[in-house]
């Protein structure tokens, strides 16, 4: 937090010259209606995207195409997605997050709408690319404004709850799809996605806090702000201000778009989402490996551990050293990929009951470690700059799940499948060895 705003925490409860006087118990207030409206925007944008991402590759193929061709479209998605980023981060900051939801909602839109229209498989490289573009924007602005909207003395709780929306589309996008591709037409897929990518759109509409911020708990770093600009126009500091950046040096393309602060967390994701990704795109096929009936199973039990640490989250994110909480998680995440290791090793049921357990440790450490590294990008950005600091911390994510699932995939083809678990379980140790040496001293203190 930068002394403007520990000066406005110390002098809140004064109201600005013209500004509406604060609400005293509003300051920690979580869920206010826009933080909600967050989440939904959260919850159907990627409900689009996990939902393309399972089904696309089996409406290629009912329509005649090769599994390289669905590859390739993946590949579209992923770079579109991440090239992106470099563009919605000075945006979301610029113009506001509300402009950026409701923009990506209409372009992913409008890369799901097209092949209602088309029923042309080549036409599919123009419809993922948008689809990937929209989805980065609307993605980019919505951790953007979650970050807004959240008391900052509760960020890292509140956060936890943002990510609610992500694993309750990672539950539900890929079987919703599946079930909707199977039908006839099998355009049905992209029905059911452009529905939810309306309701994305229409939660985006109601995110209207940037226009009256006195709506937001008054320790929320939009506000907080807001009410700065307020006071230093009523005291015409603003002059002064203006003067200083005038003799600040010129910014580059690179640092508008990129935030090195967000470092701090966007470095310990980079090296712990590969294992992230092996499971995404791998587990399911490890359990038909091995025999296992129904091996989606593993994904439902994952997502409702997910769900159950981020609705405890409150207890421990914001009030014990993020140090800390990721060594449990990854001592967790370890204990999740040696029961799968362990599973090839038994028969019948119990590989079966140790394969879907092993769904438990995993979700809980895919549930902390996201939205604590998210937390460390944010809180260590200056506010104004939370846009790109999202964007880049989204393009880490990006760029360690696209890379490694090439790596998983040659890995598994000549090692088989218990290397790549032991390269997940490097990966864990890895990330968490680069937490000690990114996150900030006061995050790294083992006691509080």
């Amino acid at each position: 937090m930068g002394d403007g705003d520990k000066a406005m925490g110390e002098t809140r409860g004064k109201a600005a010259p013209g500004a509406p006087a604060p609400r005293p118990r509003q300051a920690d207030r979580l869920w206010t209606p826009v933080f909600l409206f967050v989440i939904g925007v959260t919850l159907f944008t990627f409900l689009v995207g996990q939902g393309l991402n399972a089904g696309t590759s089996v409406y290629i193929t009912a329509l005649g195409g090769t599994a390289t061709y669905a590859g390739l479209l993946a590949t579209v998605f992923s770079v579109a997605a991440a090239a992106a980023r470099f563009i919605c981060g000075p945006i979301v900051d610029d113009r506001g997050r509300r402009v950026a939801m409701v923009a990506g909602s209409v372009v992913m839109m409008a890369g799901t709408i097209g092949p209602l229209f088309t029923g042309d498989s080549e036409l599919m490289i123009l419809w993922r690319f948008l689809q990937g573009v929209g989805f980065s924007a609307a993605t980019t602005a919505s951790a953007t404004a979650a970050a807004d909207v959240l008391p900052r003395e509760r960020l890292g709780e509140g956060i936890g709850y943002f990510g609610l929306g992500q694993a309750l589309a990672m539950s539900i996008g890929p079987a919703l799809s599946l079930f909707l591709v199977s039908t006839e037409p099998h355009e049905n897929l992209f029905v059911g996605v452009t529905a939810a990518g309306a309701l994305a759109f229409a939660f985006s509409l109601l995110c209207r806090y940037e226009k009256n911020p006195a709506v937001l708990p008054a320790t929320s770093a939009y506000r907080v702000r807001w009410e700065r600009a307020q006071l230093d126009a009523g005291q015409g500091e603003r002059a002064l201000e203006r003067a200083e950046e005038a003799a600040a040096p010129r910014e580059t393309l690179v640092s508008r778009v990129i935030e090195p602060k967000a470092l701090h967390g966007a470095l310990p994701a980079l090296c712990i989402i590969p294992s992230v990704g092996f499971v995404i795109f791998f587990v399911g096929l490890y359990g038909t490996v091995l025999g296992v009936g129904n091996a989606g199973l593993f994904y439902t039990v994952s997502a409702v551990s997910m769900v159950a640490v981020r609705l405890k989250s409150g207890a421990f994110m914001d009030r014990v050293p993020a140090i800390k909480v990721l060594s449990a998680a990854v001592v967790c995440g370890i204990v999740g990929f040696l029961m799968l290791l362990a599973a090839a090793e038994l028969d019948g049921g119990a590989r079966s009951a140790v394969f879907y357990l092993a769904g438990l440790p995993y979700g809980l450490c895919l549930g902390v470690c996201q939205p604590l590294n998210q937390t460390i990008a944010v809180k260590c950005s200056p506010p104004e700059r939370w846009g790109a600091a999202n964007a880049l911390y989204q393009l880490a994510i990006d760029v360690g799940m696209g890379a490694s699932t090439v790596a998983w995939g040659v890995l598994n083809d000549t090692l088989g499948f218990g290397a790549s678990l032991v390269g997940s379980i490097v990966c864990l140790l890895i990330g968490y060895g680069m937490a000690w040496l990114a996150y900030p001293p006061e995050e790294k203190r083992w006691r509080r």
